[in-house]
C-alpha cells in the first residue's frame, strides 16, 4: 500500500465502505521519555465482506485483533493497517507503541529548561492523530472519542471533554477517564498534560448553561500569564458569536492552554484550544503582538461553530474554515473589544500577506483542488487565510451584512454536527440574499491571481476633473472580476488631509467610469478602494503619490493613510517605485505612526527596502541614512510607548556604523539607554543577534547569556537565532549541520534557520551548493515543519545583487527546478516560492539603480 500520504480518492472510497466509527483510546504516558503505549478500541459499521484500512504511524504494533481474531503483523506497513473480510458491525483493537514528537506533530514532549518540568500536548491537524492512536484519518468520518489517560500524579490533563477527577492507579500515577466527546473529526481531538497552572472563570450561554473556562500555561510562566485578560476577550467573543450566528455555543467547556515549542499560532480543538506560548509575554510586548493575540483568541473561538460544529467534508474546503474564522475574528475584534480599528490591522497584516502570497508562482484558487495530504499541508498560507478573509469582506459588501450573517446562521443550523462543502454555504447565502453567487464564486474562489485597479484621469486647465475611470488589469491568471469599491478624494484643509469626495460603485470589466467625480475640482489625492472593501492591488496616479509622500502625516483618518502606504509598498515590490524612495516615505510616516500593527509592518518593509531591495551600489549610503534616522526617531519618541519599543528594535536591526553598534552594546550594560526603554530578556536577544551578525560577539557570549541570564525555552530560541547570526565561517558550518540533521527541538531549529543569513554576505557563498544538494534528502527524511524551515529560511536570497561573489542564486534556483521536475510537488512549490522572492528582489534592485 502507499506510504504516509492519503489521497482524496482513497478517502472517498473508504467513506463508501465504513460508517459510524467510535473510539475508546487508552494512553499510558508514564515511564519512558521516548515512547508511550496506545491501545485503540474502534467500532464501526461496514459493507460485509469488504476491505479497508486504518491509519497509524507507530514505532511498533504489539497486537491487532478484528472482531476477536488476530490480524497478521504484516497487515501493518508502517502507516496503515489493512483490514480484510469486514463484518456488518466491527470491533478493532490495536495495541501499539508510539513515539513522542519533538517537532510539533502528534504528541509533542518537551522539558522546560527553567525548572525541568515535562509538558505534553497534541497537534493533530492535518494528519497526525494517527501518531497517537489508530484512526480513520479523514474529516468526514466524524465520531465520538473516549480517552483514558495515565499520567504522573500532580499533572493536569485536558481534552475536548471536561476533565474528570483523577483515579489513583498507584502511589505515583493517576488515570483520567474522560466522557465521550461530541461528534467531531479526528484532527480536532486534543490531549494536553503536565503541571500546567492558570486561572478559571465561567461564562453563561444564551440558553442558560454555565460554561467553565480556563486559561493555563507552564508553571515557569505563571507570573506572566494574564489569564483574566484572555477570558474577558473570550467572553466578549462568545456573546458576540452567539448573537451573530443565532446558535448557542456547542461544547461543554472552553479551555485555552498556552503550550511550548508550537509550530502553529493556535489550534481550534473544541473546548481545548492550544495556543503558542510566545503569547504569554515574559518581556514587554508590542501593541501589534497584543492585538494579534486578541484576534487569535477570537479566531479560534469562531471555529467552535465554523469548523468544529460544522466541518469540511474534505481538505479542499480548509480555506472555508480558516478564511471565515479570520474574517469573523476581525469583525468581533472591532465590534466587541477595545481594538475598534481592527480593519486597519487587517489591511496592514492579513491582506498584505495574502497579496504577496497571491503573486507567487505557487498561487492557487481560494477553493483549491486538494489531491492528497501533502497538498493540504503546504496550503496553510496567505491564500487560505488572508485572501479568503478578504473575499468574505468583499462578499459582505456585495450581498450586505444582514443577508450574509443570516445565510451563515442557516448553514450552521442545517449542517450541525455534520460535514459540509462550499456549495452548502453558497446555497444558504443565495437564499438569504436573493443573489446568484455561481458567477461570483467562479471568479473569486475558483480562479487564482490578483487584479490591479488604477485611476485614469483627465483634468482641465482650471483643475476640474473632466474624466475619471478605474482601469482593471490582470496578472495573467485572474479574470477581470466584479468589485464593489469606494473612491475617495482627499485634500489638505486646515493642515489636515480630509475626505472631500467619495462614491461607492460596482467595478466590472476593463474600464469603469467614475461619473461622480466629473466636474469636481481635482482633490490632492485620489484613492481607489477607499474604505478597503475589495481585494486588489491599487495604484496611485503620479500626482497623488507625490502629494501623499509630502503629506503622509496629515491624514485625519488611519485607514486611508494605511491604504496609501500599502499601495506604495506594493509598487516598490513590483519595481515601479525605487526602494530608496519608499524608504524616505516610510521614514516620514514613522514620525507619527502610532497604530501598532501598521507600525510593525512599515518598519519591516523599511528594513527589506534598505537591506534587500535597494541597489547594491547605493546600499551602504542608504543604510547609513536610514539607521541614523531611526536612532533620531528613538531619541525623539515618547518614553515607555509602543512606538518607542518598536522603533528601538528596528533601529537595533539596522545599526551599522561602529558608533551605532557601540550604542546598542552599551544598552546591554545599561549605558545611555533611552528613558523608558526596557532592555528586557527579549530585547537583549534582539541586540545580541545584531552584535553577532556584526562580528562583535561569538558563541561564548551567547551561551553565557542563555545559561546565566535566560535559561528558559524562550532563551534557547533566542540563543539559537543569535548563534546562527554569528559572523564566522566555522560557526555557520556547525549551525548548518544542526539545521539539517541535528537533534534539536523544532523551535530551536526554526530559529537557527531564521538567523542563518545573518553576518557577512560572503559567508553564505559556500552554502549555495550545499543548500541545493540537500533539498530532496531533507524533504524525504524530516517532517514537514523541519524541512520547510530549512527550505524557506536558508535560501540564499541575500546574495541577490552580489553576482561578483560567484553565485547567481536566481539562476541556480531556476536550474534546480528545471532539473527536478519529478520531485515532490510540495517541495517544488516551496523552492519555487523562494526563487520567485529572489527574482523580485533582483527586479526591485534594478528599479532602485
Amino acid at each position: 500500500m502507499p506510504g504516509e500520504n492519503l489521497t482524496r480518492i482513497e478517502a472517498e472510497a473508504r467513506a463508501a465502505v465504513v460508517a459510524n466509527p467510535g473510539y475508546h483510546i487508552d494512553l499510558d504516558l508514564v515511564g519512558s521519555e521516548h515512547t508511550f503505549r496506545s491501545i485503540t478500541t474502534m467500532t464501526f459499521d461496514a459493507a460485509a465482506g469488504e476491505s479497508t484500512f486504518v491509519d497509524l504511524l507507530a514505532k511498533s504494533v504489539e497486537k491487532i485483533t478484528l472482531n476477536g481474531a488476530d490480524v497478521p503483523a504484516e497487515a501493518f506497513d508502517g502507516a496503515r493497517i489493512a483490514l480484510e473480510g469486514l463484518a456488518e458491525h466491527n470491533t478493532l483493537v490495536v495495541d501499539a507503541t508510539m513515539e513522542y514528537s519533538h517537532t510539533g506533530e502528534g504528541l509533542h514532549r518537551t522539558v522546560d529548561p527553567a525548572d525541568g518540568e515535562v509538558y505534553l500536548y497534541s497537534q493533530f491537524e492535518v494528519p497526525d492523530a494517527r501518531r497517537v492512536f489508530a484512526v480513520f484519518e479523514q474529516p468526514d468520518l466524524k465520531a465520538q472519542f473516549e480517552f483514558s489517560v495515565r499520567v504522573p500524579k500532580g499533572w493536569r490533563v485536558f481534552s475536548v471533554s471536561p476533565t474528570p477527577e483523577p483515579v489513583e492507579v498507584d502511589s505515583e500515577t493517576a488515570r483520567f477517564d474522560f466522557t465521550p466527546t461530541e461528534k467531531i473529526s479526528s484532527y480536532l481531538n486534543a490531549i494536553v498534560t503536565g503541571p500546567y497552572v492558570g486561572g478559571e472563570d465561567t461564562a453563561t450561554s444564551r440558553d442558560g448553561r454555565v460554561i467553565p473556562m480556563g486559561v493555563y500555561a507552564r508553571a515557569s510562566l505563571a507570573e506572566y500569564l494574564d489569564w483574566q485578560e484572555i477570558i474577558d476577550i473570550t467572553k466578549a467573543g462568545l456573546d458576540f458569536y452567539e448573537d451573530a450566528f443565532d446558535v448557542n455555543y456547542p461544547f461543554r467547556k472552553y479551555d485555552q492552554i498556552f503550550v511550548p515549542e508550537y509550530n502553529a499560532g493556535a489550534m481550534e480543538n473544541p473546548g481545548c484550544v492550544t495556543i503558542l506560548d510566545d503569547y504569554v509575554f515574559r518581556s514587554r510586548a508590542t501593541g501589534a503582538l497584543i492585538e494579534r493575540r486578541a484576534v487569535t483568541v477570537l479566531h479560534e473561538l469562531a471555529h467552535m461553530w465554523f469548523g468544529d460544529l460544522v466541518t469540511m467534508k474534505w481538505w479542499n474546503d480548509l480555506w472555508l474554515n480558516e478564511s471565515f474564522a479570520e474574517f469573523m475574528s476581525h469583525v468581533a475584534t472591532a465590534e466587541a473589544t477595545r481594538w475598534t480599528d481592527a480593519w486597519v490591522t487587517f489591511n496592514a497584516s492579513e491582506k498584505q500577506w495574502a497579496m504577496a502570497q497571491d503573486q507567487l508562482p505557487s498561487t492557487h484558487p481560494i477553493a483549491a483542488e486538494i489531491r492528497d495530504l501533502e497538498d493540504v499541508q503546504v496550503n496553510f498560507d496567505g491564500i487560505t487565510y488572508g485572501k479568503g478573509a478578504s473575499v468574505f469582506q468583499q462578499l459582505v459588501a456585495y450581498v450586505g451584512w444582514d443577508a450574509f450573517i443570516g445565510g451563515v446562521s442557516a448553514y450552521l443550523k442545517k449542517m450541525s454536527w455534520g460535514n459540509a462543502t462550499l456549495a452548502d454555504l453558497l446555497s444558504e447565502l443565495e437564499k438569504a440574499s436573493g443573489r446568484d453567487l455561481a458567477s461570483w464564486s467562479k471568479l473569486w474562489l475558483e480562479e487564482s491571481g490578483i487584479n490591479t485597479l488604477s485611476p485614469k484621469l483627465e483634468v482641465g486647465d482650471d483643475g476640474v476633473i473632466t474624466a475619471l475611470s478605474i482601469e482593471q488589469g490582470s496578472d495573467g491568471r485572474a479574470s477581470l472580476r466584479p468589485h464593489r469599491v469606494g473612491v475617495g478624494g482627499y485634500s489638505l484643509e486646515g493642515g489636515k488631509l480630509v475626505r472631500v469626495l467619495h462614491t461607492e460603485l460596482d467595478v466590472d470589466g476593463a474600464s469603469t467610469p467614475v461619473e461622480e467625480f466629473v466636474g469636481k475640482a481635482r482633490p490632492d489625492i485620489i484613492l481607489i478602494n477607499d474604505g478597503d472593501l475589495t481585494y486588489a492591488k491599487v495604484r496611485l496616479d503620479a500626482n497623488s503619490l507625490a502629494f501623499a509622500a509630502e503629506h503622509i502625516n496629515d491624514f485625519e483618518e488611519k485607514l486611508p493613510r494605511t491604504l496609501v502606504l500599502a499601495a506604495a509598498w506594493d509598487m516598490t515590490r513590483d519595481g515601479e517605485m525605487p526602494a530608496s524612495q519608499y524608504a524616505e516615505l516610510a521614514l516620514e510616516a514613522l514620525k507619527t505612526e502610532d497604530h501598532g500593527t501598521v507600525l510593525r509592518y512599515v518598519l519591516s518593509q523599511l528594513e527589506t527596502a534598505t537591506n534587500l531591495y535597494s541597489s547594491v551600489a547605493k546600499r551602504d549610503a542608504l543604510k547609513a541614512r536610514v539607521a541614523a534616522a531611526m536612532f533620531e526617531l528613538v531619541a525623539g519618541t515618547e518614553p515607555e510607548s509602543d512606538r518607542q519599543l518598536q522603533i528601538a528594535m528596528s533601529a537595533v536591526n539596522l545599526a551599522d556604523s561602529d558608533a551605532e553598534l557601540d550604542r546598542i552594546a552599551g544598552w546591554l550594560e545599561g549605558t545611555e539607554v533611552p528613558a523608558g526603554l526596557a532592555v528586557d530578556a527579549n530585547f537583549r536577544w534582539v541586540i545580541l543577534r545584531r552584535l553577532a551578525a556584526a562580528g562583535r560577539i561569538g558563541e561564548a557570549e551567547i551561551e553565557a547569556e542563555r545559561t546565566e541570564r535566560d535559561n528558559t525555552a524562550s532563551g534557547a530560541a533566542g540563543a539559537a537565532r543569535a548563534r546562527a547570526s554569528v559572523c564566522d565561517a566555522g560557526v555557520k558550518d556547525r549551525v548548518w549541520n544542526d539545521i539539517l540533521g541535528g537533534e534539536v527541538p523544532n523551535t530551536v531549529q526554526r530559529n537557527l534557520a531564521l538567523g542563518f543569513a545573518g553576518g557577512s554576505v560572503e559567508l553564505l557563498v559556500p552554502f549555495v551548493d550545499r543548500y541545493f544538494a540537500s533539498l530532496e534528502q531533507v524533504w524525504n527524511d524530516r517532517t514537514l515543519e523541519i524541512a520547510s524551515n530549512m527550505i524557506s529560511y536558508t535560501f540564499p536570497t541575500k546574495l541577490v545583487g552580489h553576482e561578483d561573489l560567484g553565485e547567481d542564486v536566481v539562476a541556480r534556483g531556476q536550474q534546480w527546478l528545471a532539473d527536478h521536475k519529478g520531485a515532490a510537488p510540495a517541495l517544488l512549490r516551496l523552492v519555487s516560492e523562494e526563487v520567485d522572492r529572489a527574482e523580485r528582489a533582483a527586479k526591485a534592485q534594478a528599479a532602485d539603480a
